[in-house]
Parts: C-alpha cells; structure tokens; sequence
C-alpha cells in the first residue's frame, strides 16, 4: 500500500540536490510512503529524483503537509488547469472534456501547431483562458475557430501576450462576455472599424495593447478616437507608432487628428493630382511656344532670303542697264 504526502522543500531532513536535479516551480515535493519498509523516498514533481531516504511512522510527519484525505475521486470537481511550459503542439477536439467545472486554463509557453475548432468544447464554466507565448504562425488562423463565442460564452478574461497576432482573433466581441483581452506583443497594426463598433459596445471590457506595432495613418481613426474618447484601454499610454516613419515612436495618443484624417489625406491626394495637371498643361504651352517660335524663325530667315534675293537681283539688272547706257 502507498500513501501519498506533500513535503516542503523546507523540510530539515531533505537534503539540496543540485547535480541534475530539476525543482518544480511550486515549492513542494511529492513523497511517497511504502509502509511495507518504512521508507520515505522524496522526488521531484517533474522529474523522479530520489533525493535521501528518511524513516517515519504510519502517521503524517510532522515536517510534511498530507494529502486531504477528501480529495475527489475524479477529476469532475476540478476548477484550475495549468498546463503551461509543457511544449503541447497539438490540442485535439473535446481535449477537456470531463471538466464540467473548470474555471481556469492556462495553456501558456508551448507550440501550438494546431488546435481543433473543438478544442474547448465541454468547458461550459470557463472564465479565464491563458495562451501567452503558445500559438505558432501556422495555427493563428485556427485560433479564432477555436475561440468561437458558442464555445465560450461565460469567458471572462482571455490571455493572447505574444503570438504574433496581425488582428484580433475573435470575430465579433461584442458576442462575447469579456471583461479582459491582453494582446500585448503582437504584430497588430490596426485595429479595424468593426473592433472599434463592438468596443464600443462592450463598455466593461479592458483591452491591453502595447507592444504592437501600429500603422499610424488615416484607416488608424476609428481606433485613434476610441483610444482618447474611452478608458477600456488601460496601457493607452504605451502604444506608439511604427510606421511610416515620420510618425515612428510617436504615442498614438499624442496624435493631432488631421494625421489620422482620411479627408484630409484625400484632398492632400487630390491637391497633388491637380498640382501635376496644372504642371504638365504649362509644359504642354510652354512646348507649344517653343515650336511655334520655331516656325516663326524659320519663316523670317526664308523671307529675309527672299528679300536679300530680291535686292540683289536689283542690283544686278541696275549693273546691266547702267553697262548698256
């Protein structure tokens, strides 16, 4: 028979193990009882590394904290899953399933390659989903699927920090019951108008957003007078342009609304257009004069030759008349 304990790294009687030893972050360290031996041998949640055996009664020791006796059976009353640093690359369809009471998954820190537009089914009490530094870029088109409002009707707070989102990946927030989104440390660089329609909608919601690299010109206004005109944007202060590059570093706060003007950058265009029209009419007058000039030119010199012609066949007539005479 084994009896389950939970012994503190604290413990006087454990010994540090520091050749190749791997420590779990939680400060705590499985310990199995074989009451057939009396002997406790004390391993590494991750990796079973015998660390020093100690003697003990049948009872708890009084340097361990046990296992609740109470514990379920199965796992259908469990509330919090962490699954983070596992190096998961693949979740199938109805992964959870069997967790009818799970309030919080934490799938951070691994590589995912794909994930099944199933993957959440059965998590109908889920208000908090972590997928920091875990979606790879060929499964980002599979996570807004996965992430379907049906699916996930009760979240609460969704984590996305660090998956090189290009957009949001949920397709209406407004048919969401969210009250955090963190999409720090993406690659988001406008917010579309259909986002902004729905932000407005959602007024509990927190959206947190720096680090991400935004477009600063005018497809940015829609978001740009949701950014000053509300507070759901608790890191507004951080987010700074990435592009072009006169507005590069610039705090899309402190943008003057004509940058972000599509009117004003339409009749900048259309200025411009007009401007080159004009130009090239001028041009096309001034080639005009030029070739006329031309022409005038040239019929001067044919009529100053006629002329010089005429002169000097006068000249010679006069010369035979006055020989005769």
């Amino acid at each position: 028979m084994v009896v389950n304990y939970i012994c503190s790294h604290s413990c006087p009687w454990l010994p540090i193990c520091t050749y190749g030893s791997l420590r779990p972050p939680p400060t705590f360290i499985l310990c199995l009882l074989s009451l057939w031996n009396q002997w406790c041998l004390c391993y590494a949640a991750v990796v079973c590394l015998l660390c020093s055996p100690v003697r003990t009664d049948d009872a708890c020791p009084s340097s361990c904290v046990c296992v609740p006796s109470d514990i379920p059976d199965t796992e259908l009353e469990m509330s919090k899953l962490s699954l983070s640093y596992n190096g998961i690359q693949v979740i199938e369809p109805y992964a959870f399933l069997g967790l009818p009471r799970l309030h919080l998954l934490d799938l951070s820190h691994n590589q995912l390659e794909s994930i099944s537009a199933r993957a959440f089914h059965g998590l109908p009490e889920l208000r908090s989903l972590f997928l920091n530094y875990s979606v790879l870029p060929v499964a980002t088109a599979q996570l807004s699927n996965a992430l379907s409002a049906q699916t996930l009707r009760n979240l609460h707070r969704l984590e996305l920090a660090g998956n090189q989102l290009k957009s949001i990946p949920l397709v209406r927030l407004d048919m969401y019951n969210l009250h955090v989104l963190v999409l720090i440390n993406n690659s988001i660089e406008r917010i579309g108008r259909e986002n902004v329609t729905s932000l407005y909608q959602q007024r509990h919601i927190r959206v947190y957003l720096s680090l991400n690299p935004f477009w600063c010109d005018c497809e940015l206004e829609s978001f740009y007078y949701w950014l000053k005109n509300s507070s759901q944007c608790p890191d507004a202060g951080h987010l700074l342009c990435s592009e072009p590059e006169a507005k590069r570093w610039i705090p899309v706060e402190k943008l003057r609304g004509e940058d972000v003007d599509c009117m004003n950058e339409n009749l900048e265009a259309v200025s411009y257009v007009f401007l080159g029209i004009v130009l090239a009419l001028i041009g096309v007058v001034f080639l005009m004069v030029l070739y006329l000039n031309r022409g005038d030119k040239r019929r001067g010199s044919a009529s100053r030759e006629r002329r010089r012609n005429r002169v000097a066949l006068s000249r010679r007539r006069l010369k035979v008349k006055f020989e005769k005479t």
